[in-house]
């Protein structure tokens, strides 16, 4: 994406945060129509600076969700179609000699976007997968020796299509541990469908999508979520739905200490929705399942869909058991 991005003042407070927030969602809301509380979990996702994982079935809008984000909030942007045959070098990029000064230098890779597109992540091996690992939790890329830096605000999203489909391999656990959030579109309203129809001809989706923000704004605003406030009370209580998860019986393997800080950070930016300053057991509830159904491990052998459901099932019996502050 060419198109230069916009540098706007620092979000002083709350209420200009929901205000930015909400244009952002807005814009999305012109690329993939009919799904709004869908672009306000992703604007969550970005501000509180996690990366999310798409998983649907082909056709649904994924890709081009993606894509207006990153038109949305003038994000350098890359798309890599994951594939059976890509390699790691394929991402990250490699030394590449130069005969005139006989030396190596590095030749950066699309990972060296604000906002990278893995579409399809789960047609390529684990080792190429695994090649965004370091990037996601680090910011950082090594190769060879040599530490590189990726641009600031970076944030991976990750499309997969059903495990049962063909050509897939199911992402390891270290992986699925690296996204804040798990999310699916699902197919839009009979109604949405039919507008589609009689529009979609006259101009693509996103030609639609604004630039209404930048990558200060979206630092600033990922700096001062980070920043609300989390009392004693509500950490205990996310504390306490982690330990119920290692302990219930139906799951295998809870939720573990980063799920646990992944959670906390999307309650902070989920705070903002509501212009507060500090989060309440609330924010918490709201996104237990998008931030832990994928990051619990179920003692039944389901998957795909079927495992998904059931761990989010799970996860809300546990939300209503574990009492919450007052």
């Amino acid at each position: 994406m060419n198109q230069p991005a916009r540098v706007l003042s620092p979000v002083p407070s709350p209420a200009s945060a929901h205000s930015a927030m909400e244009r952002i969602a807005t814009q999305l809301g012109r690329a993939v129509q009919g799904k709004e509380a869908q672009a306000q979990l992703v604007v969550t996702c970005l501000v509180a600076g996690g990366h999310l994982l798409l998983e649907d079935v082909p056709g649904v809008g994924k890709t081009t969700l993606a894509e207006a984000l990153a038109r949305a909030c003038g994000l350098s942007f890359a798309r890599v179609q994951f594939t059976a045959d890509l390699m790691p070098a394929d991402i990250l990029g490699a030394q590449v000699f130069h005969a005139q000064s006989a030396t190596f230098q590095f030749r950066p890779g699309p990972l060296f976007r604000q906002l990278v597109l893995a579409d399809e992540l789960n047609r390529a091996p684990p080792r190429t997968q695994s090649a965004l690992l370091e990037a996601m939790a680090q910011g950082q890329v090594s190769l060879d020796g040599a530490t590189y830096p990726l641009p600031a605000p970076f944030t991976v999203v990750a499309t997969q299509n059903p495990v049962d489909f063909s050509g897939t391999y199911p992402l390891p656990d270290s992986q699925l541990d690296r996204f804040m959030v798990r999310m699916s579109l699902g197919h839009p309203a009979p109604e949405v469908e039919s507008r589609l129809l009689t529009t979609r001809g006259v101009a693509p989706a996103l030609d639609a999508v604004e630039l209404v923000s930048g990558p200060e704004e979206v630092a600033s605003l990922r700096a001062l979520a980070a920043e609300l406030k989390l009392d004693g009370a509500v950490a205990d209580y996310v504390v306490r739905l982690a330990t119920a998860t290692r302990q219930h019986g139906d799951i295998e393997r809870g939720a573990s200490t980063r799920a646990v800080l992944a959670l906390g950070a999307a309650a902070r930016a989920q705070a903002l929705w509501e212009s507060r300053d500090f989060v309440t057991p609330g924010d918490v509830r709201a996104l237990l399942v998008p931030c832990w159904a994928h990051r619990v491990l179920l003692r039944s052998a389901v998957q795909g869909v079927t495992a998904r459901d059931e761990a989010a099932h799970l996860l809300e019996e546990i939300s209503r058991k574990v009492p919450a502050p007052r």
